[in-house]
């Protein structure tokens, strides 16, 4: 089973992906991850890639793709893929479409991750976590037990990532607006794209999408 996950950034793509990972043998496709690997172990597509970045550009679709068909080479027969991160617009899933016609795979379904707007921007922009050890918390939804101190690992420094702000997080989703919505459309028109609600708790998002899956 070949899967897509969509949705803007604070979706829970990663998680979810993860979890399909996990539960269900898929091998989670995560562009940035692929993109690092192809370029510390020097694939053809990956030295192109190092070059490019060393520039200071924005690495192109097509070595993008080109880097995932060296990633869908491994997989040799696995139990399929979920990718997390790519497309983000329709010209890179017209892309992709093309560069898995040419290895006779295709898409089973996009999973369109639902959300509302304003309580994904209070999700991202109340994030932090602790600087010692890393457990993620949230200002209203997940605080330490005791304020100010981690619950792992009794640190008392606290970090939250610098786009983790709400202008920068309405400027992010505005962008997905754009350029990545219209996917949600593309896969409507080919019949796959499925739809669940992605702002419920990640064990009863994990339990719709696995719902959408067995019937497939």
């Amino acid at each position: 089973m070949n899967l897509i996950l969509l949705g803007p950034p604070g979706a829970g793509k990663g998680t979810q992906a993860k979890r399909l990972e996990q539960s269900r043998g898929l091998v989670q496709l995560a562009t940035g991850d692929m993109l690092r690997a192809a370029v510390a172990e020097g694939t053809q597509y990956g030295k192109q890639a190092k070059a490019v970045m060393a520039r200071g550009d924005l690495v192109s679709d097509d070595i993008v793709v080109a880097i995932i068909a060296e990633r869908l080479d491994q997989l040799d027969g696995e139990g399929g893929f979920v990718l997390d991160g790519f497309p983000r617009n329709v010209a890179q899933a017209e892309a992709l479409d093309a560069m898995l016609r040419s290895k006779a795979l295709k898409l089973d379904a996009a999973i369109e991750m639902k959300v509302e707007v304003e309580a994904l921007v209070e999700r991202i922009s109340g994030r932090f976590s602790c600087a010692s050890c890393g457990k993620g918390y949230h200002d209203r939804f997940d605080p330490p037990k005791v304020a100010g101190k981690c619950d792992v690992c009794g640190g008392t420094e606290f970090v939250r990532r610098a786009d983790d702000n709400e202008a920068t997080v309405r400027s992010r989703l505005e962008v997905y607006d754009r350029q990545t919505a219209p996917l949600v459309e593309y896969y409507r028109k080919q019949g796959i794209l499925r739809t669940i609600e992605g702002m419920a708790a990640m064990d009863e998002v994990t339990r719709e999408l696995k719902e959408v899956l067995d019937r497939l």
